[in-house]
């Protein structure tokens, strides 16, 4: 395992390196878009009194994230097969990155809608390759284990994601439920 790159039979210090971190910032990525999904629900009368938004715009502040994510999901797939994985994933990262800070700054209910669909839209980039990034990096016992990872982040995010809304939002107010991923994203596209 730590033999050097160029020696037979082993897969380098490098190469294991890689692919680990590969896995981390795949699964802080996937945790941090399926959280968007759940964590907005707690938010929702706070943004409904803050924003004077009606029942129909919020039903678009959930909408609007899920039906741009399933939407753009076979796209940013293609996408990836034929741009590149690690490309499309990153583009997405920074687009759900980009949208999340307009969110947090939205000032109507008109405004956090589009950039909703616009998280979504990230989402969909980062979402559709991410088991595609891990499953070019891990192979054999090793593969198993990081969807094993990936799968349990999943399962955390939609579970945790209403206790994370309900403590940010009531101890920061609602906006930091979305600007929460602007320093978290910048610092894993840097990674």
């Amino acid at each position: 395992l730590f033999r050097s790159a160029g020696a037979p039979g082993s897969l380098g210090l490098r190469a294991m390196e890689r692919k680990w971190w590969t896995l981390v910032l795949v699964s802080i990525a996937t945790f941090m878009l399926l959280l968007d999904v759940t964590v907005v629900n707690v938010a929702l009368p706070d943004i409904q009194r803050e924003l004077h938004a009606s029942l129909s715009s919020l039903q678009w502040v959930v909408d609007a994230y899920s039906l741009t994510l399933a939407a753009f999901l076979l796209t940013a797939g293609s996408l990836g097969d034929r741009l590149g994985r690690r490309r499309v994933f990153t583009i997405g990262f920074g687009i759900f990155t980009f949208a999340s800070f307009l969110c947090g700054i939205a000032e109507d209910p008109t405004r956090l809608n589009l950039a909703r669909g616009l998280q979504g839209v990230g989402g969909a980039g980062m979402f559709a390759t991410s088991l595609a990034l891990i499953g070019q990096e891990f192979h054999g016992k090793d593969r198993a284990t990081a969807f094993g990872v990936w799968g349990a982040v999943v399962g955390g995010a939609v579970a945790v994601g209403p206790l994370v809304g309900g403590v940010v939002t009531e101890s920061l107010g609602w906006e930091w439920i979305f600007l929460v991923n602007v320093p978290i994203g910048i610092g894993t596209m840097v990674l």
